[in-house]
């Protein structure tokens, strides 16, 4: 019959944890390499962010500038220069 207490599973999962643990080696300079690594990444990051958000500015004001290049050079309704005013309300 065979044990199966959860102690029994404890100790052995420990054990075997422990045994795989032991016969991990890190590089001397595994930490430099990854934060260097790390910092390179986050530094691209940033530049293409910077280089988004100066498309997307550069975008909107050539739109912008567009648009208003296109109105109308003749002037509108509003500014005909004819005096027809609306009748006074009497009283």
């Amino acid at each position: 019959m065979k044990d199966t207490t959860p102690d029994r599973t404890e100790r052995e999962l420990q054990e075997a944890l422990a045994a795989l643990a032991g016969g991990v080696h890190a590089a001397p300079d595994a930490y430099r390499t990854a934060r260097g690594e790390w910092l390179r990444r986050e530094r691209r990051r940033r530049l293409v962010l910077a280089v988004l958000i100066a498309v997307v500015f550069a975008l909107a004001t050539l739109i912008g500038l567009w648009v208003l290049n296109q109105a109308p050079s003749d002037p509108g309704v509003i500014f005909s220069g004819t005096q027809v005013s609306l009748p006074r309300p009497t009283p």
